[in-house]
């Protein structure tokens, strides 16, 4: 019970789906045009759990939100770039929900060594600039009409995040694996969630 923070499972495909669905069918944050099914999302959960980690946030086993990391480009020398992006159930906005989902999944991503952390946003979306800016994110540049949906077309804004420094020349980045093998990892999640402001 209580607030807490922990890997995606497989079995949390329809809960993802759920949420993040009215971003598909209701707005422009997402460039899908159909909520994919829950088979497509356990291949998504599937395909990045060795490398790239996947975070929930959950409330008395309640799913509320979600946030991931994925390749940022496929080239060997972008191999310390990721994109990451989150995702909240409009039911839990402005309850440092966000913030503490991002915190645990950036602290994972130092730990495995990770550099750089890219996140693209359709615009207008001050909240997610905001939230972004507020973690340490720089504006990038704007991609001008770079998606149509619902009949217009719509910029989207790139922020840089340097999750760490490292020497030259960098260490391969670690498995999700190997780093939650870490002896104060899980205590690091459990204060992430702990920040939380949810009744």
């Amino acid at each position: 019970m209580g607030t807490r923070i922990r890997l995606a499972e497989i079995a949390d495909a329809a809960a993802v789906g759920a949420i993040y669905a009215p971003f598909v069918t209701d707005s422009a944050t997402s460039f899908e045009a159909v909520v994919p099914a829950v088979a497509e999302i356990e291949d998504r959960l599937q395909a990045g759990r060795g490398r790239y980690p996947w975070l929930v946030l959950e409330r008395n086993d309640e799913l509320i939100a979600y946030a991931y990391a994925s390749s940022h480009r496929t080239r060997q020398a972008y191999q310390w770039c990721v994109e990451v992006s989150i995702y909240v159930d409009q039911r839990a906005h402005r309850c440092g929900v966000g913030r503490a989902l991002y915190t645990a999944l950036f602290e994972l991503l130092r730990r495995q060594r990770f550099v750089n952390a890219y996140a693209g946003i359709t615009l207008p979306n001050p909240s997610s600039v905001g939230l972004h800016e507020s973690l340490g994110f720089v504006p990038v540049g704007i991609y001008r009409g770079i998606g149509f949906k619902f009949d217009r077309w719509h910029d989207v804004a790139w922020l840089h995040l340097r999750l760490r420094d490292d020497p030259v020349p960098p260490a391969d980045p670690l498995p999700v694996a190997h780093v939650l093998r870490e002896p104060d990892v899980l205590q690091r999640l459990d204060a992430c969630a702990g920040s939380v402001r949810l009744s």
